[in-house]
């Protein structure tokens, strides 16, 4: 996908949480995210939108935490105002910065910093998204009938084969991590609807990731891309989905891949 394709992904995903998150109420509960209400899934979002404009504006070569995530307090009367002014000024951030932007960014693979937090923040703010629908769903309010209508969560093919990609090629070949298993196993993954494949095989120290899926996998599924980025992402089971070969390989991911 393109960075501009990114940032209008992201501009899109963030409206979608909002109004899901508003027709939920902040006190309904997360239910990817035990313990976490929905004013604590705004919080966090709106500070790592807040952390993430912060590079492309500055240009700053050096990581560093993530101001207020996990302490940070809003006001409920005040709280969908505070998240929709951060995640506008990352959209107008990632416009309005040059193309040869330098900053740090911090998963392999991006052709630039640019395009790196332009997916990064699309796919941070589409599985939060998730998040505050599978909550109102929960909750069993509706959305007020002037805003847009909520189906069941999901992405369009080409984004959730996008999203795999990064969760898989970067988040994942990354040399640490709690994704790990003393007998090394392999897991392939298929998407149904694109033309995409991948397969990670998780070793006792570290992951290895290739883009195609091995047929000689201990485990393979195969799916819609929306339900392979939902089911990799922990925010859905694996229901639906054409599973072959060890499910405990599935148990693993689940108990050991989640990433906030």
């Amino acid at each position: 996908m393109l960075t501009k394709e990114h940032i209008a992904a992201l501009r899109r995903e963030g409206e979608r949480m909002a109004a899901a998150a508003a027709a939920a109420g902040f006190g309904a509960e997360v239910p990817p995210a035990p313990g976490w209400r929905v004013r604590d899934l705004l919080i966090h979002t709106g500070c790592v939108h807040r952390w993430a404009a912060t590079y492309v504006r500055t240009g700053n070569e050096v990581p560093r935490p993530i101001d207020g995530d996990g302490a940070l307090v809003v006001p409920d009367g005040q709280l969908l105002g505070w998240f929709r002014d951060g995640h506008a000024a990352l959209v107008d951030a990632l416009e309005s910065a040059a193309p040869d932007l330098s900053c740090w960014a911090f998963l392999p693979g991006a052709s630039s910093p640019l395009a790196f937090w332009a997916r990064r923040q699309a796919h941070e703010t589409a599985v939060h998204r998730v998040d505050a629908e599978l909550a109102l769903a929960a909750s069993g309010r509706a959305l007020a009938a002037e805003a847009e209508p909520v189906g069941a969560p999901g992405v369009s093919a080409r984004f959730g084969a996008d999203g795999i990609d990064e969760l898989l090629t970067g988040f994942h070949a990354r040399p640490h991590g709690r994704l790990v298993s003393p007998e090394p196993v392999t897991l392939a993954a298929r998407c149904a609807d694109v033309d995409a494949g991948w397969t990670i095989r998780i070793g006792p120290d570290a992951r290895e990731v290739s883009r195609a899926a091995d047929d000689a996998a201990d485990c393979s599924i195969r799916g819609t891309a929306s339900d392979l980025y939902l089911f990799l992402w922990n925010r859905r089971g694996p229901g639906g989905l054409d599973i072959d070969g060890d499910r405990r390989v599935l148990g693993l991911w689940r108990d050991r891949a989640r990433i906030t």
